[in-house]
């Protein structure tokens, strides 16, 4: 029960960042004062930067629960540091998945989540990246 919870608290924390980075991506970039190629740019860069965030945060979820709980944990070529667990986390969020660490217990079904909710923030901000330049498109022709 306690690893659904812990779930729970990082999916809600990093839909929330996202949500966040992506409302003030939206009420910054039309502000700028500069042309519409630098504009995406600097939207592409926020949110490669929120996505980064995120896979941070599911990197401390990791550490915290293989280091302070006994639900689950790594095999593999896993050192115990926090940087392994970010490197798998980065490995789960992108469904890239290359298998040299690998979760143990209820650490499995954390990383199924983040492989899941990285797919569907990824998509968001392709979305959000596509209707910001399709707008910039359209300034750009006038």
């Amino acid at each position: 029960m306690l690893i659904f919870i812990i779930n729970s608290f990082l999916i809600a924390l990093i839909v929330l960042i996202h949500y966040e980075a992506l409302r003030i991506l939206s009420v910054l970039i039309p502000r700028l004062s500069i042309s519409y190629r630098l504009r995406v740019l600097c939207g592409v860069l926020g949110a490669l930067t929120a996505h980064v965030i995120e896979v941070w945060v599911f990197g401390f979820g990791y550490y915290f629960v293989q280091t302070y709980t006994n639900l689950g944990g790594f095999s593999g070529a896993y050192s115990g540091s926090l940087l392994d667990s970010v490197y798998f986390s980065f490995s789960a969020y992108t469904s890239l998945g290359f298998g040299d660490i690998v979760p143990i217990g209820g650490l499995r079904f954390t990383a199924g989540l983040e492989g899941l909710v990285g797919l569907v923030l990824i998509a968001w901000s392709a979305s959000f990246l596509y209707l910001e330049m399709t707008q910039y498109w359209k300034e750009d022709k006038r």
